[in-house]
């Protein structure tokens, strides 16, 4: 019997290794890095599958020209961009690679929480143009600390796993996960997360049930919080509850991988004062949404993809 190779469209910049992976996966790859997303409407039609990192929305739109997709592969972990149901109810597949970077977000999570805690950012700064401040940049330690994961997917187990030398207690909720599997991770109820957590490290996908769900009223549920970590999505964290908390004292520190609106030479007037409150706050750090973003986790990316479609039995058509 015939078989002609899936015609895969890549409508964003990839690791170089991406075009010979598909190819020895029996693919037919079409790496088009600098397409607009109006182009990719004009040519979807002649795709079996597409391959996306952020630049598109994959809607209702663009599946209803899509006449022979059979798969849409989100090289990452969110899928926010994707309208799932739509995509479901037409049988379409969907493959994403949280696999791919869940090691570099944990690391990068870890990172941002020793740089708070030990003022190594404050203290960097200080020192380079001529102070010397020993007693101002006295640090706190991890050991001992309650680190509260919300969300116990992917990344919120990699970062479990990587606090586990740190002798600290960690306890996670997930609403939708009934168990945990490391030795060291506690599942608690709502309510004892929001009593007992001290660090709160965000782990949910951008959904309708989680867009801004930690506002202030939200937050304002925990009895201990001192400190939040956010690398998931920039929508569901107000970044007004933050800089409220901060300014009030509640909360001694931020880590945000991710911002509410990241086009941040683009912003109201609103959304400005609200970063410029941030970017102004010593005890603040931000990073370019790049906590899963590690020259490893780029080609790692791909290896994941590709398996699972071919596990998925999608590398030909008959």
């Amino acid at each position: 019997m015939n078989t002609t190779s899936q015609k895969v469209l890549i409508v964003d910049l990839m690791h170089d290794s991406i075009s010979k992976m598909l190819i020895d996966a029996g693919f037919a790859p079409d790496y088009r890095p600098d397409i607009s997303p109006q182009e990719v409407h004009d040519i979807i039609p002649e795709y079996d599958g597409i391959i996306v990192r952020s630049k598109l929305e994959v809607d209702k739109e663009l599946l209803d020209k899509a006449s022979k997709l059979k798969f849409v592969a989100r090289a990452g972990a969110g899928i926010d961009k994707v309208d799932y149901p739509y995509l479901t109810a037409k049988g379409i597949k969907l493959v994403n690679a949280p696999e791919g970077n869940r090691d570099a977000v944990g690391e990068h999570v870890i990172g941002m929480l020793l740089s708070l805690f030990h003022n190594l950012n404050r203290g960097n700064r200080e020192v380079k143009h001529g102070k010397w401040d020993r007693e101002g940049n006295r640090g706190m330690e991890l050991k001992g600390k309650t680190v509260g994961i919300f969300g116990y997917g992917f990344m919120g187990r990699s970062v479990a796993r990587k606090l586990q030398g740190f002798e600290c207690r960690v306890i996670t909720y997930d609403k939708y996960k009934s168990d945990v599997d490391l030795d060291w991770v506690e599942k608690v109820d709502l309510e004892t997360f929001f009593n007992e957590t001290e660090i709160l490290s965000i782990h949910v996908p951008l959904t309708s049930e989680t867009k801004f769900l930690f506002d202030l009223d939200y937050l304002n549920q925990f009895k201990k919080l001192k400190l939040i970590v956010n690398s998931s999505r920039g929508e569901v964290l107000k970044l007004s509850a933050v800089n409220t908390l901060l300014e009030s004292g509640t909360l001694l520190g931020a880590a945000l991988d991710v911002l509410e609106n990241e086009k941040i030479n683009k912003l109201s007037s609103e959304e400005q004062a609200e970063f410029d409150k941030l970017a102004n706050n010593l005890q603040v750090i931000l990073s370019p949404h790049v906590a899963g973003w590690t020259f490893e986790s780029y080609e790692r990316i791909n290896e994941v993809l590709v398996s699972k479609l071919v596990k998925e039995g999608l590398a030909q058509v008959r």
